[in-house]
């Protein structure tokens, strides 16, 4: 039973703790940015969290990492290298880093070097599927040169990974290659059905769209990707641009991924939140409120 710590405590760190049981999160401690902003309510919710799924709340990134041995970084892509960074001034030596972040694969190397150069031991780790609802079991891509033990202490916690053979940044390459295509559907399907939605033909779209791609379920998928742009797309939006980045590495240009990018980051800055139980299944009304708050 190690001492985990957590750099970023959002959705995934939540979910993750809360898969291991209480007993396994008594020795979970944790550090998000969060709880140092001027205003007191974002603080408060923060803080909020850490009682709710009870691991330790801590005050600063030093606190959190003393004595931790498991250290996964879980914030948002564009914040990944800056916490790298600064964790690798308070990692304990032989701690292994799982950077779970959604990163172009230079991104990550420049990571590592940071971690590695303080004596920690860097994991390029890519998640393959949403948290929820599977938290710890959700599908995981290991790489770089401690994959071995890395896969054997993620297995430890009841945790899937699975080997991404290569250095660090191969795990993130499939992730982010990938992210392409899943990302760049969800753009799509913003543009498609809220302009559909505008002009009144939403149903006929849909149901020709199902003709052509039969068993996607574009009524259903439709309130799944658009709700989850209106609750993630900043994160979301974060992602893609760094899937532009691995692009324009690889020598394209990535202007597809940067394109989502500009649509997620649009819909995220509405600031609608989250829909509730009620709404979130309903493609029309999700659009509805979407349009309206863009007007």
């Amino acid at each position: 039973m190690q001492t985990i710590a957590f750099v970023g405590f959002g959705e995934a760190a939540t979910a993750f703790s809360e898969g291991w049981g209480i007993r396994r999160r008594r020795l979970v401690k944790a550090f998000d940015i969060k709880t140092d902003n001027p205003m007191e309510s974002v603080a408060a919710a923060k803080r909020a969290d850490y009682l709710r799924t009870g691991i330790s709340g801590c005050t600063s990134l030093a606190e959190a990492l003393e004595g931790a041995s498991l250290v996964f970084s879980t914030v948002t892509a564009d914040q990944a290298l800056k916490a790298a960074r600064g964790a690798a001034a308070h990692l304990e030596a032989g701690a292994l880093y799982f950077d779970m972040n959604s990163c172009a694969p230079s991104s990550k190397r420049q990571a590592a070097e940071a971690i590695e150069g303080a004596g920690g031991r860097y994991v390029d780790v890519a998640v393959m599927s949403p948290v929820l609802p599977l938290r710890h079991h959700a599908p995981l891509l290991v790489s770089g040169p401690h994959a071995t033990e890395a896969l054997s202490a993620l297995q430890g916690l009841d945790m899937r990974p699975a080997p991404a053979e290569g250095p660090v940044g191969t795990a993130s390459a499939i992730k982010m290659i990938r992210s392409i295509m899943v990302k760049g559907i969800e753009a799509l399907v913003l543009e498609c059905v809220l302009s559909a939605t505008r002009e009144g033909v939403d149903e006929v779209v849909l149901s020709s769209l199902e003709k052509t791609f039969p068993g996607f379920g574009w009524t259903e998928r439709s309130a799944y990707m658009l709700e989850r742009a209106m609750v993630h797309g900043t994160r979301r939006a974060a992602e893609m641009e760094e899937a532009a980045k691995t692009a324009a590495d690889l020598g394209l240009s990535g202007r597809m991924a940067q394109a989502t990018a500009e649509w997620q980051k649009i819909v995220g800055g509405l600031q609608l939140g989250d829909p509730g139980e009620s709404e979130k299944d309903d493609y029309r009304l999700l659009a509805q409120k979407i349009l309206a708050r863009l007007d």
